[in-house]
């Protein structure tokens, strides 16, 4: 398994999640409003 860890380092899965949770956010940011504007 070692070699598995030597192609995705530590600090790339940090950043990966860290891009994904954001994008989470921002997605549900972009909906409430859609949701908020259409009431």
């Amino acid at each position: 398994m070692s070699g598995m860890e030597e192609k995705f380092p530590r600090a790339l899965w940090v950043r990966l999640i860290i891009y994904i949770a954001v994008g989470h956010l921002f997605a549900a940011f972009v909906y409430f409003l859609f949701e908020a504007g259409a009431k």
